[in-house]
């Protein structure tokens, strides 16, 4: 490695890396996790800060690098004896992986691979590949790792909060706290063309008890289409998915609405979905058949045509509006976007209003309510308890953990999946229980695939996987249960669909299955 790696301080080895994760993953006091970690990134230059922030959160800042479960745990290399290796070192190591390109790069992929392990001790090595493989849980969440980033730097939490919320990234966040302070951090604001985590919402039993805990209430229809984020300068016009991917190429009849719209520019949060004649939705299959396709072929594009719904206006001629009233943000909205682009709302703090709202959005072919206080600002990337959706009937949205092999005519698939709900305190999943039912021939075929692919060992005839893919679960209640260690499971549990637009971190948490569970 070059010099510079050479002379930079002890604080910089991996090692120091290494045990701050061990530390707070041997610790479930958030106050203890936040010091040791503070502690680290307080001994660390703004490179280094960024990526101890993102190596600590499970993220590598190349993205994906070309390895697979086998690569990662195949390689074997000798451990180094001391520590020496430098988190810069491993960062460039990880660019050469994930810019090997062409014939042969598997195997110069490999030999990279190697060449870094022979380089960390075993403590290291074993870190390394957790990171890899998307498998580092220790607690170091992203609202932990920001209060520390705020307690090494002297910066208040909330002002790096609202920063990572409007860059989504905690590593440039925690950089800009190292190098300007909170003068770093007060410039970030809302960026045509950068996206920003969606905002999501919690469940609400019916309309009676959201308008309980909201008062009066925007009502929405809430549609069963993909969540799209539409950014628009003049003629330049992005459309981003709820991952913050750009998909602008999969729905020009979005960028052909937006650009029609009175302003210069804005950002738009709303909904797509694939009609029928009848003005009716198609299923969420059919809308993601055609927004899902990257290929755009006439034949789709008639069979499936897309239209836009928007619900919420995040900027406006260069104005944020995210800290505004969510009552003020949809009478912009209103005053912006035509009514037949705009998704069915009315504000109430009636319960036979809201019912009959409910029952008018379910005639129509849409899935529920959104409930949403009146005075709710828009907190992009959290579940705020300012918005409540409403199904008549349970759904949950869980991380698959394992699957099983079948029998019978199954034999030869993959069937009962393993279901788990996220643990915002260290990380993992909590297994709630497991379901084979609700699969078609079709979807069995597609969930051997791809959990194949995910696969990460097994036991017996129980195959392991990274846990990566939601699936959409429908269930009539949910009961205490000694059997699993979250205390409750889900009563007849059934798939609905699997989310390929929602990531494992959108998954619902254990407390709010907890809260649904019945009194003893």
């Amino acid at each position: 490695m070059t010099s510079d790696l050479e002379q930079q301080s002890s604080a910089a080895l991996f090692e120091r890396l290494v045990e701050a994760s061990e530390a707070v993953g041997a610790t479930r006091s958030r106050s203890a996790k936040v010091a040791r970690l503070a502690e680290l990134l307080r001994a660390l230059d703004a490179a280094e800060v960024a990526l101890a922030v993102a190596y600590l959160s499970g993220e590598l800042p190349q993205g994906r690098v070309g390895l697979g479960y086998a690569t990662v745990f195949g390689v074997e290399a000798p451990p180094a004896e001391r520590a020496s290796l430098l988190l810069r070192e491993v960062d460039a190591r990880l660019d050469e992986i994930a810019n090997a390109r062409g014939s042969g790069s598997s195997r110069r992929r490999t030999e990279l691979v190697g060449s870094l392990y022979a380089r960390a001790t075993l403590r290291e090595q074993a870190f390394l590949k957790r990171l890899l493989v998307g498998e580092l849980r220790q607690g170091a969440l992203e609202g932990v790792m920001l209060d520390a980033v705020a307690e090494a730097f002297r910066v208040p939490s909330e002002l790096g909060r609202r920063a990572a919320m409007l860059t989504g990234n905690p590593s440039i966040v925690a950089a800009a706290a190292r190098t300007a302070g909170e003068a770093g951090l007060r410039a970030y604001g809302l960026e045509l063309f950068r996206p920003l985590g969606p905002m999501l919402a919690q469940s609400a039993a019916g309309p009676n008890e959201a308008l309980e805990r909201l008062g009066t209430a925007i009502l929405e229809y809430k549609l069963d289409g993909a969540r799209v984020q539409v950014h628009k300068r003049g003629d330049d016009v992005r459309i981003y998915t709820r991952s913050l991917h750009d998909v602008t190429a999969r729905a020009p009849e979005l960028v052909e609405v937006t650009r029609a719209l009175p302003v210069d520019s804005a950002i738009l949060d709303g909904e797509v979905l694939s009609l029928r004649e009848d003005g009716r939705p198609r299923s969420f299959q059919n809308t993601m058949r055609r927004f899902g396709s990257k290929s755009q072929d006439a034949a789709l594009k008639s069979e499936l045509p897309l239209t836009p719904f928007f619900f919420d206006l995040l900027q406006h001629g260069g104005q944020d509006f995210i800290d505004r009233p969510a009552l003020a943000r949809r009478e912009a909205l209103a005053a912006l976007v035509p009514e037949r682009f705009r998704i069915p709302s009315i504000v109430s703090a009636d319960p036979e209003v809201a019912s009959r709202f409910l029952e008018a959005a379910l005639a129509a072919g849409h899935e529920g309510l959104m409930a949403k206080a009146e005075s709710a600002p828009y907190e992009a990337g959290r579940r705020g308890a300012g918005w409540l959706k409403v199904k008549p009937a349970h759904t949950l949205d869980l991380v698959v953990l394992a699957v099983e092999w079948g029998s019978g005519r199954r034999t030869k698939f993959l069937s009962n999946i393993h279901l788990g709900a996220r643990d915002p305190t260290t990380g993992g999943y909590v297994m709630l229980g497991k379901t084979f039912k609700g699969m078609t021939d079709e979807l069995l075929a597609w969930q051997t695939e791809r959990f194949l692919e995910l696969e990460v060992g097994r036991d017996g005839h129980v195959v392991h996987v990274r846990p990566e893919v939601v699936v959409e679960i429908a269930f009539d209640g949910v009961q205490r249960s000694s059997q699993y260690p979250g205390g409750v499971a889900l009563r007849f549990a059934r798939v609905r669909r699997y989310r390929p637009d929602k990531r494992a971190e959108d998954a619902d948490t254990i407390e709010t299955v907890q809260g649904l569970a019945a009194e003893p």
